[in-house]
């Protein structure tokens, strides 16, 4: 089963605390393309996002190099041809005769085969082959995770945003008729031009945190789109079910912290094994290398090239070839001692990560529950904002409070209702930072 399977099923994870719920769905966007929900936005992204695709790359260009670091067990076979002018040719005298050795042309073809059968860079490369192999799928998981953090995170950023431009276009609206109403009182009479003056700065404060909203939904659409591989020229559209994100901000904070989990983990301990099999190698230096070999040759002499061809004097051989080493000047004691050292340091390596993993869960646990606690306290307030916001708007429209009190009023609840969004968004990402922490996410 692939990660980017086990990803998808720690993102519906949500759901299935509730088999039964129905949950309302919004959709953002223009329109003009289908709306994507988070688990679709995350496919996608696994399929199509730059990190990935690079990660993917390299996975398949390390299959290569195992392939190829291993194909030295095989038979090499090789062929070459060589021609030679011998312009002048040896002679000595024998005898009291001068005497000329060769001929002026001479050819050879030669068809060469070797076989390794001791060589510690193969038996190297052919039980590391294994953990290579590992590093690079792991190395495709921890990017998988931190593409289904990434685009989470900038997912129920435009979400809850789009939640507060919600909320900011009820306030204009409302707004907006208080300020109607008050220039009526003014223009009436029953009251002087500051109240309506108040509402003119309050209904411009709004339209500016509209303003500042809406262009922030731009930007953060282009990073949404940068992180999924999404075309530059085609709007992104989101469906979402904000019951549904309440739902999936809450989570189980008595969960063990096993560190094996964790995909850093699972990498260190994969160096672990590689620094090992290193030491192991260096160890070998001392094996010798055997190799077997046969050749075929064809040669050609004539004193004439027409008929350089006309006759060949072929040759044949097998052999072995054994190659002991037998002083260095103390290189592979170095050599073994170095890898001994690299060992211990990835030892150090893993020990350190282990407390850095515990101090990561210790930090995200601590913050998902302040965020928690904060959510909550700023819901509660929300609420009451509403409920003070209703009695002082009615007590005005009776005479009875003063318009600045009916002001500060719609100030605190536009407030409390923004900081609501924003307590709801912290807690969301603390949440996917925690199930980060406890190696949650892609874990099976």
């Amino acid at each position: 089963m692939r990660m980017s399977n086990y990803v998808l099923l720690w993102v519906l994870a949500g759901s299935f605390f509730l088999p039964h719920a129905v949950f309302s769905q919004d959709v953002v966007g223009d329109g003009s393309q289908p709306a994507l929900t988070l688990e679709q936005c995350i496919q996608y992204a696994l399929e199509n996002g730059p990190n990935m695709q690079q990660a993917l790359l390299d996975q398949e260009i390390g299959d290569r190099e195992i392939k190829s670091s291993l194909s030295g067990w095989f038979p090499q076979i090789s062929a070459s041809a060589s021609g030679t002018r011998n312009i002048k040719l040896q002679q000595q005298p024998i005898g009291g005769e001068l005497i000329t050795f060769g001929q002026r042309y001479n050819s050879g073809i030669q068809f060469q085969v070797d076989q390794n059968l001791v060589n510690r860079d193969q038996i190297f490369a052919g039980r590391t082959s294994k953990y290579v192999k590992d590093q690079y799928e792991q190395n495709v998981e921890n990017l998988e995770i931190a593409t289904v953090v990434d685009v989470s995170k900038a997912y129920y950023d435009i979400l809850l945003t789009y939640e507060q431009l919600k909320i900011l276009k009820e306030n204009l609206v409302r707004q907006q008729k208080q300020y109607n109403d008050a220039r009526s009182r003014f223009e009436s009479g029953l009251v002087d031009k500051t109240d309506y003056q108040r509402a003119l700065i309050t209904l411009s404060n709004v339209k500016s945190d509209q303003k500042r909203a809406q262009e922030s939904v731009q930007a953060k659409k282009a990073y949404l789109k940068q992180l999924m591989g999404y075309p530059l020229d085609l709007d992104i559209a989101l469906s979402y079910s904000y019951e549904k994100m309440q739902q999936e901000a809450l989570m189980d904070t008595t969960q063990n912290l096993l560190p094996e989990n964790r995909i850093e983990y699972q990498q260190i301990m994969t160096e672990e094994n590689l620094a090992q099999m290193n030491t192991g190698y260096q160890k070998w230096a001392y094996l010798p290398t055997l190799s077997a070999n046969y050749n075929y040759n064809w040669l050609y002499f004539s004193n004439s090239f027409s008929q350089l061809y006309d006759q060949s004097y072929p040759t044949s051989a097998i052999g072995l070839t054994l190659s002991l080493p037998i002083f260095q000047g103390g290189k592979r004691h170095q050599d073994i001692r170095i890898a001994e050292l690299q060992q211990e340091k990835v030892f150090v390596e893993k020990t350190n990560l282990e407390k850095q993993i515990n101090t990561e869960y210790q930090t995200a646990l601590s913050t998902y529950k302040s965020n928690l606690y904060e959510w909550r306290t700023i819901k509660t307030n929300m609420d009451l904002a509403q409920e003070v916001y209703d009695i002082i708007k009615l007590q005005y429209d009776e005479g009875i409070k003063a318009y600045v009190e009916l002001i500060v009023a719609e100030t605190e609840l536009r407030t409390a209702q923004l900081n609501h969004y924003n307590a709801m968004f912290n807690l969301l990402s603390s949440k996917i930072d925690l199930d980060r922490a406890l190696g949650n996410i892609g874990n099976n």
